[in-house]
This record gives C-alpha cells, structure tokens and sequence, in this order.
C-alpha cells in the first residue's frame, strides 16, 4: 500500500484501504452520490428514492444494491416497504483516511502563511546585480 499516500505517509492497513476504495467506488456514480444526499436529510423507502430521482424503480434497487454492499446504507423492511438509511461507519472511516491530508495541508499553509509574514516585515527588495 505505499506509494499512494503523501511523502510515504501509509495510514490506511489493507482492509481500510479496501473499504475506502469500496466506498469510493460506490460514491462515483451520480445517481448514488444522490441517493446518499437525498439519505442524509432522513432515511427513504425505495419508492421514494426512485420517484425523487426520476429512476424507475428496477434502477434504483440497482443502485441501493451496491450502496448496501459496500456497507453505505442498510435496508430494512417493514411489512412491504423497504427503508433505506445512511450507515455512519463509512463516512467516519473516510474521514479518518482525510484527516491526514487535512493535517498535511494545514501545516503547509501554516507554513506559507508565516513565510509570507516574514516577507512582510523584511519589505520589498530591489534585485542585485542586475542592469540598471
């Protein structure tokens, strides 16, 4: 697993890697990202989801199908309906994996912020050496 992460940073074991790429994969098409937006506000039956995104039904259980492998959301039925809800564990794994990069880049900025400080109090400068 190295060599996909900034300057050799490895924070992913293999199994978190996995589910990330599972979830990513999962999260790339359209109509799914949608459907987790759509989750996010409150959990949907089936019939819902595909009425407010204008899919047939076939479609969207298609699409739920691989939402719920990759561990996104859960099914539940209740009597003939299916309730779709969000599951919490694949956003906070995603956001551990980002949280490195997070701290990478604010200390990168931390770092220009006080270069360009420094800048500022030393003035403007004239070139040396140069025609005049």
């Amino acid at each position: 697993m190295t060599g996909i992460f900034p300057f050799g940073y490895n924070c992913l074991n293999q199994k978190e890697a996995f589910l990330n790429a599972a979830t990513f994969s999962a999260l790339a098409e359209p109509h799914r990202l949608h459907i987790v937006e759509l989750l996010i506000q409150q959990p949907l039956t089936v019939g819902e989801i595909a009425s407010r995104l204008d899919l047939r039904q076939p479609q969207a259980s298609k699409h739920l199908k691989v939402l719920s492998d990759a561990g996104i959301i859960e099914v539940q039925a209740q009597a003939n309906r299916r309730i779709c809800s969000l599951r919490p564990e694949p956003f906070q794994d995603l956001d551990a994996w980002l949280s490195a990069y997070r701290t990478l880049w604010e200390g990168r900025f931390d770092r220009l912020e006080s270069y360009l400080r420094e800048l500022q109090t030393i003035g403007p400068t004239t070139p040396t050496g140069g025609p005049t």
